[in-house]
C-alpha cells in the first residue's frame, strides 16, 4: 500500500504515514478495483459506503429521463467519494459515480468511519472540512450551470478561480477536454469561445494556462 496518497487525502490530511498504517490496521476497510466505465456507486443505491480514490479518476454523473446528463464533478486520487450521501437523511447516492479510467478505491462502512472519527479528532475535523468545502463548491457549480452561454461559463470559472487563488494565471483542470466535461459543454465549442475571448484581449490562451488580461471585461461577459 502506497500511503503517500492517503497522507495527502482529504480524510487523513495531517496524519503521518506511520500513524496512518496503524489507523488502517485498526479500522475495517477493503480495497476494490474498477475498470474504465464501470460504475462505483449507482444513482439511488443505498448509501452505506464511503470511498477514497487510491488510483485513477472517477466522475459523478447525473442522468435525466430525457437522456441528457450533467457531469457534476471529477474525483482524483486522495479524494473521497460519497461522504455526503452516506450521512444524508435519504441515505441514497444522488448520482452515478463512474470510473473514467481503471480505478482503485479504499472503501469504508459508515459505522467504521464514525468509530474512526471518535478515536481521532483530526479525522473528524478533516471530514467536516471536506463536507463544508464540497457544499461550497456545489453552490458554485450550480451558479456555473445557470449560465447558458459557453463564454459566460468560461468567464465565471476563470473569475472564481482568480478570486480564490489571488492570481491571474489559471491552470486548466487537467485538460481542455476535462474542463469542457466539467462545464458540460463540448471541447470544440469551448476552444472556439476561448479563442474569441483571447481575440477580444480578455485572456491569453495557452493551455494548460489561461491568463486573465482584462478582468473587468471578463466580468462584463457575465452581465451581457
Amino acid at each position: 500500500m502506497d500511503y503517500s496518497v492517503l497522507e495527502k487525502s482529504a480524510l487523513f490530511h495531517g496524519i503521518p504515514a506511520k500513524e496512518l498504517r496503524k489507523v488502517l490496521e485498526d479500522t475495517p476497510h477493503h480495497i476494490q478495483c474498477y475498470d474504465k466505465g464501470e460504475t462505483i456507486f449507482h444513482l439511488m443505491e443505498e448509501a452505506d459506503r464511503i470511498g477514497i480514490l487510491i488510483e485513477g479518476r472517477a466522475q459523478a454523473q447525473k442522468p435525466f429521463p430525457n437522456g441528457s446528463q450533467i457531469n457534476v464533478s471529477v474525483r482524483l486520487p486522495g479524494e473521497m467519494i460519497g461522504p455526503a450521501a452516506v450521512f444524508s437523511q435519504s441515505h441514497k447516492y444522488p448520482c452515478d459515480v463512474v470510473a473514467l479510467e481503471p480505478a482503485t478505491v479504499m472503501m469504508f462502512r459508515k459505522k467504521d468511519i464514525l468509530s474512526l472519527m471518535q478515536k481521532d479528532i483530526r479525522v473528524l475535523q478533516n471530514f467536516t472540512l471536506e463536507i463544508a468545502t464540497a457544499t461550497y463548491m456545489l453552490q458554485q457549480r450550480l451558479e456555473l450551470l445557470s449560465y447558458n452561454g459557453i463564454a459566460e461559463k468560461a468567464a465565471f470559472y476563470l473569475l472564481i478561480q482568480a478570486r480564490q487563488t489571488g492570481k491571474s494565471r489559471i491552470r486548466i483542470p487537467e485538460s481542455v477536454s476535462n474542463w469542457a466535461m466539467i462545464m458540460n459543454v463540448s471541447r470544440p465549442s469551448l476552444h472556439r469561445e476561448l479563442k474569441k475571448l483571447e481575440a477580444a484581449g480578455m485572456i491569453s490562451y495557452a493551455p494548460p494556462i489561461i491568463e486573465i488580461l482584462d478582468s473587468k471585461a471578463l466580468q462584463n461577459v457575465l452581465s451581457d
